[in-house]
C-alpha cells in the first residue's frame, strides 16, 4: 500500500530508489554529458529532497516551493559531485540541498511581525469596529487609542502607562498586507 503525497505534480509514492551501484553508474554517465543519466539521478533522489525539506515544514513556506528549491540543490550536487572521492553521494547532496533551502529562506524571508504588535493591532481593530457601531461613523485614531487604553487590563499596557497614537498606527500598519508597486 502506498501513501500518496503529491508535491509539485510528483506522486511521491511512485518514486524509485537507486542502488549505490546505479547511482555511481549514473553519476559517471552524467559527468560525460548523458542527460538521461542526469534525469535518472534526479528522479532517483527526489525522496532525499523530500526528507531534507521536512526539517523546514514549520517555517510556514509553501512545500512545493521548498521542494523545487531542494531540487535545485540536488541538481547542483549532481553537477559538482566528485566521483573520485570516497564519499557517498547522499553525504555530499544533503548539505547542498540544505544550503539551497536556507539561502532561499534567507533571501525570500518577509519581515515577521511580533506577537505583541499583532495582538495590539487586533485589539485596535476590535475597538475600531465597536466604536464605529456605537458612534455611527468611522472613529478617529485618537478615539481608537483612548478606547484601547481604557479597555485593556493594566498589565497589558506598556511600561509608560498607555499606548500612544503612534503605537496604534504602527501596529495597524504592521498587520496590513504588503502592497506591491507592480500590482
Amino acid at each position: 500500500m502506498y501513501n500518496k503525497v503529491e508535491i509539485c505534480g510528483v506522486n511521491t509514492s511512485r518514486l524509485g530508489i537507486l542502488t549505490a551501484e546505479e547511482k555511481l553508474d549514473f553519476l559517471k554517465k552524467s559527468k560525460t554529458g548523458d542527460k538521461q543519466a542526469r534525469e535518472a539521478l534526479i528522479q532517483g533522489n527526489l525522496r532525499l529532497v523530500l526528507s531534507v525539506i521536512q526539517k523546514f515544514n514549520s517555517r510556514g513556506e509553501n512545500p512545493d516551493d521548498l521542494f523545487q528549491v531542494g531540487c535545485i540543490g540536488l541538481m547542483k550536487a549532481i553537477d559538482n559531485f566528485d566521483i573520485s572521492q570516497d564519499v557517498r553521494f547522499s553525504t555530499y547532496a544533503v548539505p547542498m540541498i540544505i544550503g539551497e533551502v536556507r539561502r532561499y529562506l534567507r533571501d525570500n524571508n518577509m519581515v515577521r511581525v511580533s506577537r505583541s504588535v499583532r495582538d495590539l493591532a487586533y485589539k485596535a481593530l476590535g475597538e475600531k469596529e465597536r466604536l464605529a457601531v456605537s458612534l455611527g461613523r468611522e472613529p478617529t485614531v485618537d478615539e481608537i487609542t483612548a478606547s484601547v487604553n481604557r479597555n485593556l487590563p493594566p498589565e497589558s499596557l506598556p511600561k509608560e502607562g498607555e499606548f500612544t497614537k503612534k503605537d496604534i498606527v504602527a501596529a495597524l500598519d504592521a498587520v496590513l498586507d504588503p502592497v506591491s508597486l507592480y500590482e
